[in-house]
């Protein structure tokens, strides 16, 4: 939290060294879901090959719910840690339960349709978002992968073999996301965040956010939006037409998979090309993802992470005052 501060970040979060993973960790302490024998078998690429990640499985075999507050005890420590920036608490999307099994993975003796598994596993996140506010959580980001991968039509292919509508799941997924956040306390800020995977530095998805811009923008219910836009693979700032007034884009321009530092000028401009789908004060900068979104962390140093951190802080002094 030091280093966040130090470098001049607004919110700050516990950098989710707690977890072995950005979201099973969380998944797994659901009521009603445990780790099944085998793993999930997911493919991820970079410039040198393919690498695969293989977190155990999962199985709902039980009623969906929330006994204990998830990551209550990880959000009051980075409570009274930080001194002024404002503590975010980021969780999976409940699409995530459902992207990484589909209707193998759910019990049909307990859910005999997908109907009945939603409704109370929307209502478990219910759940757990009044629990955070009532620890005082004021920033909440639900971070949410298969709203990118969904732009890649082998993603959409995966979709289909795990019994879900490829041309339609994303707005299934939104319609979701807004039933968890229904009755969110009152003051607190929900964002949310879409990569096409960070593991190892490597990715596995690709393709622009056209697909689902719409949708999106129009329907999900948040204050704002992370997104990635640090190579070729994110396609171009196009989509950001469908924006409306008084949600945010945060332009998730520098690369968290590399160390070497982006120019300053580059990101002015890139900016700049962003602002004429949108209007510039509705756009923010950011890292493109997390510096390790699971234990094994990507492939760069401490230094470099924190040089880039600042060059996002002085590059946004600059360019929104």
């Amino acid at each position: 939290m030091r280093l966040q501060e130090q470098a001049g970040l607004r919110s700050a979060t516990d950098g989710e060294f707690r977890r072995a993973s950005w979201h099973m960790d969380f998944i797994y302490q659901l009521d009603g879901i445990t780790k099944e024998a085998g793993h999930i078998s997911v493919r991820f690429f970079n410039p040198e090959g393919e690498i695969e990640f293989t977190p155990a499985a999962l199985h709902v075999n039980g009623r969906l719910g929330v006994s204990e507050t998830i990551f209550g005890e990880a959000f009051r420590f980075l409570q009274d840690t930080v001194t002024r920036a404002v503590p975010k608490l980021t969780i999976p999307s409940p699409s995530m339960v459902h992207y990484r099994g589909g209707r193998a993975a759910i019990d049909e003796s307990l859910y005999p349709d997908l109907d009945s598994f939603w409704a109370d596993l929307t209502a478990a996140y219910r759940e757990e978002v009044r629990r955070l506010g009532d620890v005082g959580c004021r920033y909440l980001q639900f971070d949410d992968t298969s709203l990118a991968y969904l732009n890649d039509p082998h993603q959409r292919e995966y979709v289909a073999s795990i019994g879900g509508d490829p041309d339609r799941q994303h707005v299934e997924y939104i319609r979701h996301i807004n039933e968890a956040l229904a009755g969110r306390p009152e003051g607190m800020a929900v964002t949310t965040h879409m990569c096409r995977g960070n593991f190892r530095s490597s990715w596995a998805a690709e393709g622009s956010y056209d697909f689902v811009a719409e949708a999106l923008f129009n329907e999900l219910e948040v204050d704002g939006f992370f997104m990635e836009w640090d190579d070729e693979r994110s396609g171009g700032f196009e989509p950001l037409r469908f924006l409306p007034k008084g949600k945010v884009v945060v332009l998730g321009l520098v690369t968290t998979k590399r160390g070497e530092l982006e120019r300053k000028d580059e990101l002015k401009r890139r900016v700049e090309e962003a602002s004429r789908y949108a209007d510039v004060e509705q756009l923010c900068l950011s890292p493109q993802c997390g510096f390790s979104s699971t234990v094994e962390g990507n492939m760069l140093t401490l230094e470099e992470e924190e040089a880039k951190l600042r060059l996002i802080v002085e590059t946004a002094a600059e360019i929104w005052g």
